[in-house]
């Protein structure tokens, strides 16, 4: 087991083992969720690496998405192209709770161990498979990427300026939200399987993840008027709220969300025009709204000549919706999420001292999971096939010499 886990009993997840066949974002984070909850994590990888390891060759910033996303987990590697790979597989199953991979449908099945053949095996497995479109439909074979999902969900069409092109999210939005509804899929189906000792096939698409988010936003428009909804930069998708926005300070940028008249209130207050509280161009959000441009205008009129922590921290003193624009030094140093353990400084093997982010699941009266470093490809081979299969270091040898590990 990780440093991290041993010992620790009083874990949701304790002595639930996972075959972690995941690669870049989605499948990773859904089973860094599982590991951080106390589960023993087994990442699986082909002789040479998964293919973000090719990504961590090109530079050492590269490396950061492994070493974030693969903490408190053991590292083994497995060819599933020899036979010896696929008997050791099949061996690993009979001891799993939970495989998971986001392969391309049928990569699985074409080798051999898809589901109907695991499933075969152990009753009791939970396969969880992680894909573009799904395992089934007419664009079930379409290659997926985050930047093409945030295309085909939609969620790109509403994303930039209004005179400009679609944009996409700077962060790779679609992975971890399609990661997260993996992981609950698979905690869905291990709930069920212990009422009735049987484990399932539970699957997520990506587009499948991202479409609600775009569609339950903006399916409002569709439905009003049967128009397509405008990209709006950063005010309000629906051109509905005023003022929401992102707004020039001295030292760089601040947002702003009044939902509430009382938020609208408060701003004009600590903006020192409490004058302006019964300008009829201002006095409702429907005429803010109808003063979209004249309201932006003031309102960074003022935010232009003070610093975004004095901002913040005067709308804070009146509970106003406003947040500083920050960037990744910034949040790294969070103090507030450090003094909460979502963010953690380790050192790690590849990369030094680090900041990683843990899990934001946080499950009360459990032990602390401390965070151990990322493994490098096949680290803990011989670990694991001793602890899950009891093979001893001449066995190890043997699958080594067969090209199996």
């Amino acid at each position: 087991m990780p440093d991290g886990l041993q010992g620790r009993k009083n874990v949701p997840l304790a002595g639930v083992r996972v075959l972690d066949f995941g690669q870049i974002y989605q499948g990773p984070y859904a089973t860094l969720l599982m590991a951080k909850a106390g589960a023993d994590v087994v990442k699986v990888e082909p002789l040479d690496g998964e293919p973000m390891r090719n990504r961590a060759r090109a530079s050492k910033g590269a490396g950061m998405p492994i070493a974030i996303l693969n903490s408190n987990k053991r590292g083994l590697t497995l060819n599933l192209k020899s036979d010896a790979g696929r008997a050791l597989l099949k061996d690993l199953v009979r001891h799993a709770d939970i495989l998971l991979e986001n392969f391309t449908p049928d990569v699985m099945t074409r080798l051999g161990v898809g589901w109907e053949v695991l499933h075969e095996i152990n009753p009791r497995l939970i396969y969880a498979s992680g894909s573009g479109y799904g395992l089934s439909g007419p664009d079930r074979d379409a290659m997926a990427m985050d930047l093409t999902i945030q295309a085909t969900s939609g969620m790109m069409s509403v994303t930039g300026f209004p005179d400009g092109p679609p944009m996409k999210c700077g962060a790779a939005v679609v992975d971890f939200l399609s990661g997260i509804h993996l992981y609950a899929a698979v905690m869905t189906a291990l709930y069920e399987r212990s009422v009735t000792g049987k484990g399932r096939l539970v699957e997520v698409s990506m587009q499948e993840a991202a479409v609600p988010a775009f569609a339950s936003n903006f399916g409002m428009m569709y439905e009003t008027d049967g128009g397509v909804p405008p990209r709006t930069a950063n005010r309000h998708g629906g051109l509905s709220v005023c003022p929401y926005n992102v707004y020039e300070a001295r030292d760089g940028h601040i947002a702003i969300n009044c939902v509430k008249e009382a938020h609208w209130r408060g701003l004009l207050k600590i903006m020192g025009r409490e004058d302006l509280a019964d300008d009829p161009r201002f006095v409702s959000n429907k005429t803010r709204v109808a003063n979209m441009a004249e309201t932006d205008a003031l309102i960074e009129a003022w935010s232009r000549t003070l610093d975004r922590h004095v901002i913040v921290e005067r709308a804070r003193a009146h509970r106003l919706p406003v947040a500083a624009v920050r960037d990744l030094v910034e949040v790294s140093n969070d103090a507030h999420m450090h003094q909460r353990g979502m963010l953690e400084w380790i050192d790690h093997p590849l990369h030094g001292r680090i900041v990683v982010p843990t899990s934001p699941l946080r499950f009360h009266g459990a032990d602390r999971v401390e965070t151990v470093p990322s493994p490098d490809v096949g680290q803990h081979t011989s670990e694991v096939l001793h602890d899950w299969l009891g093979l001893d270091a001449d066995a190890v040898a043997d699958l080594r010499r067969q090209g199996a590990v």
